[in-house]
């Protein structure tokens, strides 16, 4: 049986700053080694609205695809589709609540099987090693007034001091 990946943790701030860190500030906090192209200076962009984007974009222009929204009630709910690293066919839904607790449930047994098949349980683990790298990062960076260290340009995304 494949468990389900449940992640819960505490975040030291409103919620509105809890999403804005998560969705317009995700550049300023996200580690380099957790993004499909590894490279330093490459944008997260969280689109925000119903079917906007989520995607990476290289310091050469490059877009990487990881995932869609497809609930966005700020600063309430975030709800998406997640498929960095993977095809999106193989996509994980991402249900978040935000703080003052913050969680990742993500899918159970059967939904890990349905889509994956025999590979469920290895990409449970790697989501599971993934979020383990990425989300200390976000904690710190909601928590600390270090977090307005990034800058937000007008189309609400931010870029890497």
């Amino acid at each position: 049986m494949i468990e389900p990946l449940r992640i819960e943790f505490d975040v030291e701030c409103s919620p509105d700053h809890a999403f804005e860190t998560w969705t317009r500030k995700a550049t300023s906090w996200w580690p380099p080694e957790h993004t499909g192209s590894h490279e330093r200076g490459a944008r997260i962009v969280f689109e925000p609205r119903v079917r906007g984007r989520i995607f990476e974009r290289t310091p050469d222009g490059e877009e990487i695809e990881w995932g869609e929204i497809v609930e966005w009630d700020p600063p309430r709910r975030l709800r998406y589709l997640w498929h960095i690293a993977t095809d999106p066919q193989h996509a994980t839904e991402r249900p978040d609540r935000v703080p003052p607790r913050a969680s990742r449930d993500a899918r159970g047994d059967r939904a890990w099987r349905l889509a994956l098949g025999d590979i469920g349980q290895a990409w449970r683990d790697a989501n599971q090693a993934g979020w383990d790298g990425v989300l200390p990062s976000y904690a710190e960076a909601a928590r600390t007034t270090g977090a307005s260290a990034s800058r937000t340009d007008p189309a609400g995304t931010s870029e890497r001091r």
